[in-house]
């Protein structure tokens, strides 16, 4: 059966870099590893694979391959084709794999390995605030329901402790495959002692040998002025034990803040919509306005109308992060009467004999009657 061709093997052209080479036998390393894929044929073309990287990286062996095919190794490794089995493939397969398969070796010598301790899981927890408990900051007790190192074993799992005699206090066991180019070395976590490295002679009955139990913990939480629904605040350390002695997880709080009756936050901005009666808004006025901090007096023109805003600078919400604070800003909303006493109906009749259409809006607008 004659040999496919290298460049097709891996998917590239003949003017293919030496970084597409590369990426391309990853990607058919990583998809044909016998460890990986348990197909019939995918271990003869994970070896096709290697031969064809093995040539085209070499800039002397590709040089051949190119003039002469095939037949530039004939001969070589028993005439059964190019030797590669001293190649150097541990550039390529350590950073592959080591990732995912705990740690292997070629012709004896380590990489990776791990530990079978291993931090707790994060855990996230959500906190209502009132409008002012947010604006302003405040120290709140949750209660939250977390994995906490079992007390009466100390997180052991057990006691009369011993070294398991099976992977000898490391937590993993290695097995050793040989390949074409070495020794293959696959590290996994050990069966008998699930990685502690040790056994014991009696299972801790509290937490039936896990090491950690359910426990309701109560917190005492700082909330940060500023905060707004959605943020989320970080406490190291406060999350899930840990197994085998890893450090414990993080435990995030995420505020859920209520509505304000009379303030609207936009960011750090805070919109206040503020009704004016028709007299307030034509003939002006001082109206003392809300703010987060007490209330302040607003002057407020005469000739107003509804939509005119007005800035206070500085008098709005706290950034948590900067401690810079925004602005308020005061939205006019002149309210028209739905219901008038007959004194007021009189006085606004007087109004309409007067010339209060004699502005440009109103003459403009009769230019198209």
């Amino acid at each position: 059966m004659s040999k496919r061709d290298y460049y097709e093997i891996l998917g590239v052209s003949k003017t293919a870099s030496d970084t597409e080479i590369k990426s391309a036998f990853r990607k058919l390393a990583k998809q044909y590893h016998p460890d990986v894929n348990k197909e019939a044929d995918a271990a003869e073309k994970f070896k096709e694979a290697q031969e064809a990287y093995a040539v085209l990286s070499d800039a002397d062996k590709r040089a051949q391959y190119d003039r002469y095919g095939h037949s530039a190794f004939e001969g070589n490794n028993g005439g059964a084709g190019f030797d590669f089995s001293g190649f150097d493939f541990s550039d390529i397969f350590g950073d592959l794999f080591g990732g995912s398969f705990g740690g292997f070796g070629f012709g004896g010598s380590s990489f990776g390995g791990g530990s079978s301790r291993s931090k707790g899981s994060d855990s996230l927890v959500r906190m209502n605030l009132s409008f002012e408990e947010a604006i302003h900051g405040c120290t709140k007790t949750i209660k939250v329901d977390l994995m906490t190192t079992c007390p009466e074993c100390d997180g052991k799992g057990g006691f009369g402790e011993t070294t398991c005699p099976d992977c000898h206090g490391s937590g993993q066991t290695t097995s050793e495959q040989r390949t074409l180019f070495g020794s293959f070395m696959t590290r996994t976590t050990c069966s008998r002692c699930k990685g502690k490295g040790k056994t014991y002679d009696k299972t801790c009955s509290k937490c039936k040998g896990s090491g950690r139990i359910k426990e309701q913990k109560e917190l005492n939480v700082k909330v940060p002025a500023g905060v707004a629904s959605g943020n989320r605040l970080r406490l190291p350390g406060k999350g899930e034990a840990g197994l085998n002695g890893g450090p414990n997880g993080d435990l995030y709080v995420e505020f859920v803040v209520e509505e304000h009756d009379l303030f609207e936050r936009d960011g750090n901005d805070i919109y206040l919509t503020l009704p004016l009666t028709i007299s307030e808004a034509v003939l002006g006025c001082k109206k003392e306005i809300p703010t987060l901090e007490g209330t302040v007096k607003l002057v407020i023109p005469a000739g107003s109308s509804t939509g005119e805003k007005h800035r206070l600078k500085g008098k709005g919400a706290e950034n948590p992060n900067s401690g810079r604070k925004g602005d308020m800003y005061v939205i006019i909303n002149v309210v028209i009467p739905k219901k008038l006493s007959k004194e007021q109906k009189q006085l606004f009749e007087k109004l309409e004999n007067t010339d209060l259409d004699d502005s440009s809006e109103f003459k403009n607008f009769r230019k198209y009657l």
